[in-house]
């Protein structure tokens, strides 16, 4: 494309065109890809970046005001949001396979298991000595994995109070816990 073909075609997508816009992507995908593969080194993330790259473009194309600056603009675009990403994706950790493997077996452990049973019957018992509102309130939220507001429509009740229930019911519980333990 010539830099009047550009400007041209910048007006008409300006002005809704989508077939226009599209012109566009098809002309800058591969310099906006390499952009963005050349900070970034990986082609999924280039590929994602890609387009999110024309995305934005086509958001803000309103606000560009002098169309035959639309190269350097998309390009700007392109590479801050690779620098976005390069910026705020996590660091790669490389392991060894054998690091896998010792993940995948089992743990048996009969005492860490004997354990835990008891801490789970302890518990059990505990949630068993409170009042039954109590123990109503702690099984829906830590059990059952309701929200604060399906326990409000659960329990008729507004959000603040079911919060202050669930403040009693654990300090209840660990009163009730501390007092099973022997001395």
């Amino acid at each position: 494309m010539t830099d009047i073909t550009i400007t041209n075609t910048v007006f008409r997508a300006q002005g809704g065109s989508r077939d226009a816009f599209r012109q566009l992507v098809h002309e800058f995908h591969t310099r906006v890809y390499a952009i963005v593969m050349q900070r970034l080194r990986n082609t999924a993330e280039a590929d994602e970046v890609t387009q999110e790259v024309f995305l934005r473009a086509f958001r803000k194309l309103h606000q560009l005001k002098k169309p035959a600056a639309f190269p350097g603009w998309l390009c700007q675009i392109a590479t801050r949001l690779a620098i976005n990403r390069a910026v705020r994706r996590p660091a790669e950790i490389v392991c060894e396979p054998q690091t896998f493997e010792i993940l995948q077996q089992v743990d048996d452990n009969p005492a860490a298991d004997l354990l835990h049973q008891e801490e789970v019957q302890q518990l059990q018992v505990g949630l068993d000595r409170l009042g039954q509102l109590d123990r109503q309130t702690l099984l829906a939220f830590y059990f059952e994995g309701q929200s604060l507001k399906e326990m409000a429509a659960v329990f008729n009740s507004p959000i603040g109070t079911i919060k202050r229930r669930l403040y009693t019911a654990r300090n209840r519980l660990r009163d009730v816990m501390v007092a099973m333990q022997p001395a």
